[in-house]
């Protein structure tokens, strides 16, 4: 009876592990995990941070956003409003501006026009001789004949399914609905084709952009072509970004992205495609690091001890690194007020590989051999302790996969990552997109050279 209640005993605590650690899974979402926020259920409510009392809304006193005055040509039509006697006595003014009168307030009006397409008509003439009366026909050139949507249009339609995350069959109800232009789903294929092929040089001067680039924030995604899985990777600098499908979550994503031998600081997750960067060269994303330390005190067995430390020190990570973006402190009182918080959290990560607690163990056991990553942001300019920004380059790509579930072909998939780092690197240069975009499609239709894309190394 011991030995069987001895088995009975260590049969019951492997099972509570067991559901402790389903129990877990279960209960993971995007506050205790890597798990995306659009991963959790409708009904979790959203996080937030501690509430400040204040009502909704704009508060007194904040800075206004007024709306743009447009400048003169893009005016079409001005209406004048002019009085026709004074106010105070009543005398007749005159119409028009005298010397002394103020400059006129003004109220502008946005219209869409009935017909917002322009359409050209090419048509081949024909002339009959009065000699022989040999009816000869002029040919339409082929290079109009080839397109059926001009280089703006066509760029509009590229714009609606990668930044809009519209279906081909949306697209075709947008542009007859709102253009008053019928077309098939297999013109706007055509689009797309033709604006992936005129995008190849935007593209690789975004890459030589982003390799040039001295820091850099790396991430990735799950993507589909025709139902196989294939991987997004993401390299984005403050000024420009790289997108790339590739059919590997490995090694190889991150040399397509940064070359051979990569000089830049790079941020991200402690996925292990990054371990081949030198330690020197890496950041850990400490959001990253909040959710698992989250994760730990959900999981509780003695786990809770080391997230709770984690999640201590990772306040006063961003207390201080917010007081240093808002220029109250300098880099050397930065890493001064950062050491103690370093040096806690390295005692915290010891104690608990030494300890009993095997989730807890195990953690710190991977965070240590590369806890100097968790720093590099302190001594280097530009670096951010966080990946946030590649995240929120990834989001509209996110977006586009959930909404179209991917691309079927190789072809999509190179449309998808060029249309994705040309129109992701002008947002971030805030340069208007669809002008970039026709003039690529027309330049590659002349046989010209592509329009530059990257006033500098994005930094």
């Amino acid at each position: 009876m011991r030995a069987e209640v001895a088995s009975l005993t260590a049969k019951v605590a492997q099972l509570e592990f067991q559901v402790r650690d389903l129990l877990a899974r279960l209960n993971q979402n995007s506050s205790n995990s890597s798990r995306p926020p659009s991963s959790d259920p409708p009904w979790q409510a959203p996080r937030s941070g501690p509430r400040s009392g204040r009502k909704p809304g704009g508060q007194d006193g904040h800075p206004g956003h007024f709306r743009k005055r447009l400048p003169p040509e893009r005016v079409k039509h001005v209406v004048r409003h002019v009085p026709a006697q004074c106010a105070c006595c009543g005398a007749a003014l005159s119409q028009d501006p005298g010397p002394h009168d103020p400059e006129p307030t003004w109220h502008q009006v946005a219209e869409l026009p009935e017909q917002p397409v322009e359409i050209t008509e090419h048509q081949g003439q024909a002339r009959t001789c009065a000699h022989c009366g040999h009816v000869t026909r002029a040919e339409i050139p082929a290079a109009v004949r080839a397109h059926v949507c001009g280089p703006r249009l066509s760029g509009a339609i590229s714009f609606l399914s990668a930044r809009c995350h519209a279906s081909k069959r949306r697209v075709v109800e947008i542009v007859e609905t709102v253009f008053g232009l019928a077309l098939s789903l297999g013109a706007v294929s055509r689009c797309e084709a033709e604006m992936s092929a005129a995008l190849v040089p935007g593209q690789e001067e975004v890459t030589r952009a982003v390799r040039a680039a001295s820091a850099l924030n790396l991430d990735e995604t799950g993507w589909l072509q025709h139902g196989k899985k294939r991987w997004l990777w993401l390299a984005a600098s403050r000024g420009a970004a790289l997108f790339k499908i590739l059919s590997t979550r490995g090694l190889v994503g991150v040399r397509t992205l940064l070359g051979e031998r990569p000089a830049n600081h790079v941020t991200s997750d402690r996925w292990n495609a990054y371990n081949s960067l030198p330690l020197s060269q890496r950041q850990s994303c400490w959001s990253h690091l909040a959710r698992d330390f989250q994760g730990l005190v959900d999981y509780g067995a003695g786990a809770e001890q080391l997230g709770v430390a984690g999640l201590h020190a990772a306040a006063l990570l961003f207390e201080t690194w917010s007081d240093f973006k808002a220029e109250r402190c300098d880099r050397t009182v930065l890493q001064a007020r950062l050491e103690p918080v370093r040096r806690g959290l390295r005692e915290n990560l010891q104690r608990a590989r030494d300890g009993p607690a095997g989730r807890a163990k195990r953690f710190a056991g991977h965070l240590l051999p590369r806890y100097e990553t968790l720093w590099t942001f302190a001594a280097v300019p530009g670096v951010e302790p966080t990946n946030n920004h590649a995240e929120r380059q990834l989001r509209p790509a996110v977006l586009w996969r959930k909404r179209s579930f991917g691309n079927h072909s190789d072809g999509g998939c190179r449309f998808a990552e060029r249309i994705l780092s040309v129109v992701q690197t002008l947002h971030l240069q805030h340069r208007p997109i669809l002008d970039y975009l026709a003039a690529a499609l027309a330049a590659h239709r002349q046989r010209r050279p592509c329009p530059t894309i990257c006033l500098s190394t994005g930094d």
